[in-house]
């Protein structure tokens, strides 16, 4: 019972992952449509595709032991990809200087990873200390990524306006953390609930903004509609006014 329990937990986290690892594409969709990435920052992406590497690594038999987190390998391999994909559209869209900062940026995130995964492969002889120094790597990077959405959400409070947090990203954060975090306390490994933890209540205050600011964005658009369809009648009576033969 426990296992199959945790090994729908697992099938759910790796869709609803899936889900949250697509989100952005609506995103990278407008930056290509523009060639631009405008306001929207490339650190999240950057901190995504480490902590993606970071627990593909930590599921693999050289550091967990055996396949035990096989669910971490096949999720984290696709987030890889994705997230890869997300930081080269927006080093190909940035300005010069926008590149040098992606480059520089990414170029640090995979030596610390490769550093990293040569350290726990030759320097520590077994699994349990290398799942510890991965492991906290890892769950210091994860808590960094979850915490990421603090900068989008101080900018919704400070525009009031929820455009650069798109809401399919938050519900799908919210999805993933809820669920990981259940998975990582039925396998009791703090590496995995630690920072779905974090995770869980920063999801549920960005729908709290969008409630509060989404719908202000909303009501104000319709007044934009009705004051455009207002002028248009104006318009409409002026010409014919104009037409009307005078006596």
């Amino acid at each position: 019972m426990a296992l199959t329990l945790l090994m729908v937990v697992a099938v759910l986290g790796n869709v609803a992952s899936m889900s949250l690892y697509a989100a952005p594409t609506v995103t990278f969709k407008r930056v290509i449509r523009k060639k631009s990435t405008e306001e929207f920052s490339c650190i999240p992406y950057i901190i995504a595709l480490m902590n993606s590497l970071l627990y593909t690594w930590y599921g693999l038999p050289v550091v967990s032991n055996k396949w035990e987190n096989f669910p971490l390998v096949t999720v984290n391999g696709v987030g890889v990809l994705f997230e890869l994909s997300y930081v080269l559209i927006y080093f190909w869209f940035s300005s010069p200087k926008g590149k040098v900062k992606v480059a520089m940026t990414a170029a640090a995130v995979l030596t610390v990873v490769g550093v990293i995964a040569i350290v726990s492969t030759f320097a520590i002889p077994d699994h349990r200390h290398r799942k510890l120094l991965v492991g906290s790597v890892s769950l210091g990077v994860s808590i960094a990524l979850y915490a990421s959405p603090l900068v989008a959400m101080k900018k919704v409070i400070e525009t009031k306006s929820v455009e650069f947090m798109p809401l399919p990203l938050s519900l799908s954060s919210l999805l993933v953390s809820l669920l990981w975090m259940t998975y990582g306390l039925l396998i009791r490994d703090i590496f995995v609930a630690g920072p779905n933890v974090v995770g869980t209540p920063l999801g549920i205050l960005q729908l709290v903004l969008h409630c509060k600011y989404g719908k202000r964005r909303q009501k104000e658009e319709a007044n934009k509609q009705i004051g455009h369809e207002e002028k248009l009648d104006m318009e409409m009576g002026h010409h014919k006014n104009e037409n009307v033969p005078s006596n």
